[in-house]
């Protein structure tokens, strides 16, 4: 069971959305404003958050982002702000996935789940890469990313998507196969969503070479993978 956190204004909405999850075996907590929300999403007692956009006190944007300085708690932006660009803002903000109204709550759900999933994991042998004089550490079981070392913090969506692409170093993934690795089921997401997440992680690596463009396809993994 997961405690998911609702930051929503709309309360029809917000009760809709948690007798959803309670259904299938959940909890929820409801919020209908900004206002402490980031300290509970960051307190480790919240598996995964739903935040509107636009909601009073700040912006759902916002508090993101301020989420994110802290915790990698999955997040899902629900809104009606179905712009393509909000929708690359929500995810270059750190967003796991982004759900727009009006929107089907079994569907939500379903997306929540499969976030959850991803999370729990089954035991697997850390793998190092190098490029150069930098080394690159997969750790599947923690769901941790070290580069020369060092912690790099990164979302669920973000260490899928690595993952698939370290399974063969060298060959080309398409943006298709990328996206259905890391949201576990198909949804329109466009292909900029999958270049957002691409160029957050290559932010985070340090070095955008680790991972090398496929023009017109996809991308690819550049490091060589270490005994």
């Amino acid at each position: 069971m997961a405690r998911v956190l609702i930051v929503e204004d709309n309360r029809d909405i917000r009760e809709v959305v948690a007798e959803y999850l309670k259904l299938n075996g959940h909890s929820a907590v409801e919020l209908g404003e900004a206002a402490g929300a980031a300290d509970l999403a960051r307190s480790g007692t919240i598996d995964l958050c739903i935040i509107d956009v636009m909601i009073p006190g700040g912006s759902g944007f916002q508090l993101a982002k301020t989420i994110r300085e802290s915790s990698t708690v999955p997040i899902i932006f629900l809104t009606a702000r179905t712009g393509e660009t909000d929708r690359i803002t929500g995810f270059e903000l750190g967003a796991d996935d982004y759900v727009t109204k009006p929107f089907s709550p079994r569907e939500l759900v379903l997306r929540v789940e499969a976030l959850l999933r991803r999370g729990g994991q089954p035991e697997a042998t850390p793998q190092n890469f190098r490029r150069g004089n930098e080394l690159l550490e997969i750790d599947p079981a923690g769901r941790r990313i070290r580069v020369n070392g060092s912690d790099v913090r990164v979302t669920e969506t973000e260490f899928r998507l690595v993952e698939l692409l370290v399974q063969h170093p060298g060959a080309a993934q398409s943006r298709e196969s990328l996206m259905l690795h890391a949201l576990e089921y198909h949804v329109d997401t466009g292909e900029r969503t999958v270049d957002t997440h691409i160029k957050n992680l290559r932010q985070k690596l340090g070095n955008p070479a680790w991972i090398e463009t496929v023009r017109g396809y996809g991308y690819r993994f550049a490091g060589e993978k270490r005994p």
